[in-house]
C-alpha cells in the first residue's frame, strides 16, 4: 500500500509550501519498485550529510524499493533534530515525488528541497527560499509509504538535490530509514572535446628552390 499526499498551497501566498490530506492507494504491484528506481542514479559515493551522528550513514537510506522496510540501515541526527542531505546524481533527473520513511516521534515532520544547489548549509537553508517544502506525516501502517509529490515544472533537469529536515515530531534526534525518489532520468550529454593541434611539417611536402632547380636540370 502507498500512503500518498495530496498537496495544496497555503492561501496561494506560498507556492512552494505544501500540506495536504492523506489518501491510501494500492500501488505495491510489480511495477512499484521500478517507479522508485532513481536511487540507481544517485552518486552514492558523493552523498553528504550535515549533522549525521555516524559519518556516511546518509548513504544507506538510498536503497532498492524491496529494502524500504529494512530499519537496520538509517541516518540519525547528532547535535539536534536537524539534517541536511546533499544528493548528487549521475544523470539528469525529472523528479515526480519523494518518499520518506521514519518512525514515531523521531520521524521528520517537515522537509525542504533545493535543486541544483551544492552550497546549502543550516544558515542558507533557513534564509533561502526552497524549491518546495512539505509537512510530513508522523507515521503510516507497516508496508505503506508516505509519498510527497513535487511541482514537476520545478523539478526537471536536476543534477543535485538537497533535502533539509528542520524538525521532527518531538524526539531529541531525527531518524530516517528510507528515502525514495520517483521520476525519470536521461543521460548527461557532455559537449565534445575539440582538440586543436598543428601537424609537424613533413619536409617532403615542402620543396625548396634548389629542389625545383635540380628537378628542371634533370628533365
Amino acid at each position: 500500500m502507498s500512503h500518498c499526499r495530496e498537496e495544496h498551497s497555503h492561501d496561494g501566498r506560498d507556492p512552494g509550501h505544501s500540506h495536504g490530506h492523506d489518501h491510501d492507494h494500492d500501488h505495491d504491484g510489480p511495477d512499484r519498485g521500478a517507479e522508485y528506481s532513481l536511487w540507481q542514479q544517485v552518486d552514492i559515493d558523493n552523498v553528504t550529510c550535515l549533522n549525521e551522528r555516524e559519518e556516511g550513514s546518509a548513504k544507506l537510506v538510498f536503497k532498492a524499493w524491496e529494502e524500504r522496510v529494512d530499519v537496520s540501515k538509517f541516518v540519525e541526527s547528532d547535535a539536534d533534530e536537524q539534517l541536511i542531505i546533499n544528493i548528487p546524481f549521475t544523470a539528469n533527473i525529472k523528479l515526480k515525488s519523494i518518499a520518506v520513511v521514519g518512525a514515531g516521534e523521531s520521524a521528520p515532520s517537515k522537509m525542504k528541497a533545493f535543486t541544483n544547489r551544492d552550497d546549502i548549509d543550516f544558515d542558507t537553508a533557513e534564509s533561502t527560499v526552497a524549491t518546495q517544502e512539505w509537512e510530513l506525516v508522523a507515521e503510516v501502517p507497516r508496508g505503506e509509504i508516505a509519498e510527497y509529490p513535487t511541482r514537476l515544472t520545478k523539478f526537471q533537469n536536476i543534477r543535485n538535490l538537497t533535502l533539509y529536515f528542520p524538525e521532527n515530531f518531538g524526539a531529541d534526534a531525527t531518524k530516517i530509514t528510507y528515502i525514495g525518489l520517483k521520476g525519470e532520468w536521461t543521460e548527461i550529454k557532455r559537449d565534445p572535446i575539440i582538440t586543436v593541434y598543428e601537424l609537424a611539417a613533413n619536409p617532403a611536402d615542402h620543396k625548396t628552390e634548389a629542389d625545383e632547380l635540380i628537378g628542371h636540370m634533370i628533365q
